[in-house]
């Protein structure tokens, strides 16, 4: 089965959470989950009780859709996160914070993880100052992600700074808007990931 191309509310409201799939939208009042407090289809408002498998799966489509991944993808990045030390779920989302596309969005260079990973895959951005159009490229601390020196210019990078400049930068990021580049300074703890998961449910649903 290939990526999801439809209405991405309608994912928001499946698991009745922001996910923040849509960029600036998801701030405004215009925001499906705001407009619409319940899941779609026919079947939508009515009463949904979940059993402890459901709610195992539930988190776990929750994460894929937050960042953006595939199946197979998931299970390869758990399978890493569960061979390396420390907390298996923490280690995960580390995991999935360190991919390229979700750095350029935290840093501020894209409204939304998937303009990211479109971006990306134009080739618009560099690493360590060379060219990089994979967005599950895993960015390591210290790691130069820059928007690439002859697509600066672009409108879609003066748009998106005059948006994010002024919000605020995580602790373990640093960006500098002039010159549109930034990058990981650490390894982002559990408390700095500021995503509605519930890890152990997805370490769980694998462990079964």
């Amino acid at each position: 089965m290939g990526r999801y191309t439809g209405a991405v509310c309608r994912l928001c409201r499946r698991e009745k959470d922001k996910l923040y799939l849509k960029g600036d939208r998801c701030y405004s009042d215009k925001c499906g989950v705001v407009r619409h407090a319940y899941a779609p289809g026919e079947h939508g408002q009515a009463r949904q009780k979940f059993s402890e498998y459901g709610q195992q799966l539930r988190e776990k489509q929750k994460a894929r859709r937050i960042y953006g991944v595939m199946e197979k993808q998931f299970r390869r990045y758990f399978k890493e996160a569960d061979r390396r030390k420390g907390v298996t779920g923490e280690v995960l989302l580390q995991l999935l914070e360190s991919r390229l596309d979700n750095i350029v969005f935290r840093m501020g260079l894209a409204r939304s993880r998937n303009e990211a990973r479109q971006l990306i895959n134009h080739g618009h951005f560099e690493v360590n100052g060379r060219k990089v159009d994979i967005p599950s490229y895993l960015v390591k601390p210290g790691d130069l992600v820059a928007v690439r020196e002859n697509r600066k210019n672009k409108a879609v990078f003066k748009e998106v700074v005059e948006t994010r400049e002024q919000q605020e930068l995580a602790d373990w990021l640093e960006a500098d808007y002039e010159k549109l580049q930034g990058r990981a300074l650490r390894i982002p703890q559990r408390d700095e990931i500021d995503v509605p998961l519930t890890e152990h449910l997805i370490v769980e649903l694998y462990s079964r």
